[in-house]
């Protein structure tokens, strides 16, 4: 499985190296779960060439987000997780700050079923994000809830949420 994630980075990395052309960025979570695991979580964004509805009251618009995500819990706590969301962003119009809310279903793949005392039953995972924060100069902050669950594909179910505080750089 370890190897897999080694390929597995390397694929994201060229991923980014083909979309170039749109707008990138790079992002760091540190969250906490219910049960107290800390949470690290690294990730690369490629944002729409697009935007919908665009009013003066805001625009809806998006990014493809890749992702690694350390879970540091003690030894049988403790996972790593690769993830792959687009996640669509309704921004608040704003001349300097711009409010936004953001939500997205992805795919996640864990190296292990066992987290903290949840047992996944899969390796894979679908992610559900909700995330609220602002967005200035090229920089975003804010908070996100991150839900994990294989969708009753094999039981139990037992699925997994982290809360997180978000950072975002963009090129």
């Amino acid at each position: 499985m370890k190897k897999f994630f080694c390929w597995a980075a390397v694929a994201a990395i060229s991923l980014g190296q083909a979309v170039t052309a749109q707008a990138a960025g790079v992002s760091l979570d540190i969250g906490q779960t219910g049960e107290s695991t800390m949470t690290y979580r690294l990730g690369t964004q490629f944002d729409f060439s697009s935007s919908w509805f665009q009013s003066d009251v805001g625009r809806l618009t998006g990014y493809w987000d890749a992702a690694y995500t350390y879970w540091d819990g003690d030894e049988s706590a403790s996972n790593h997780s690769l993830s792959f969301t687009p996640m669509f962003i309704y921004e608040f119009a704003g001349e300097t700050v711009k409010p936004y809310v953001e939500a997205g279903i992805g795919v996640a793949l864990f190296d292990s079923t066992e987290l903290e005392d949840n047992d996944l039953s899969t390796s894979f995972q679908f992610e559900d994000r909700l995330g609220l924060g602002l967005r200035f100069a090229n920089q975003e902050v804010g908070i996100r809830a991150i839900h994990y669950s294989n969708a009753g594909i094999k039981q139990p179910n037992d699925g997994i949420e982290t809360y997180n505080l978000h950072y975002r750089l963009s090129f």
